[in-house]
């Protein structure tokens, strides 16, 4: 399963910089594949495993605030791992494919 989720604190300033990093620091302390970017954390594992992750990092970032925005996307695919790297792979060898130039 890969889930990707993004945890805030509502209503405590403008920056959620402070927060955000105690909700990533659960994840990379899960020792589960991650990905962090500009707007959501992907974690990749089996569903008590992921939810469990979840749940701690929305615990840190409720720290922070008394209300918490929670977005979360999964893809849930029994049977299948390695697809936090896989799934990208594949589309840049699509793109190879095609002759597609990164920037381009």
């Amino acid at each position: 399963m890969l889930l990707a989720f993004s945890v805030a604190p509502l209503g405590s300033g403008e920056s959620v910089t402070t927060a955000v990093a105690d909700a990533v620091a659960v994840v990379r302390d899960s020792g589960l594949p991650h990905r962090t970017d500009a707007m959501f954390t992907t974690v990749e594992g089996e569903w008590d495993e992921v939810f469990d992750v979840v749940r701690r990092a929305t615990e840190a970032v409720a720290a922070h605030g008394n209300r918490i925005s929670l977005v979360m996307k999964a893809d849930i695919r029994p049977g299948h791992t390695g697809e936090l790297t896989g799934k990208i792979d594949r589309v840049e060898q699509q793109l190879r494919a095609r002759g597609s130039v990164p920037g381009a």
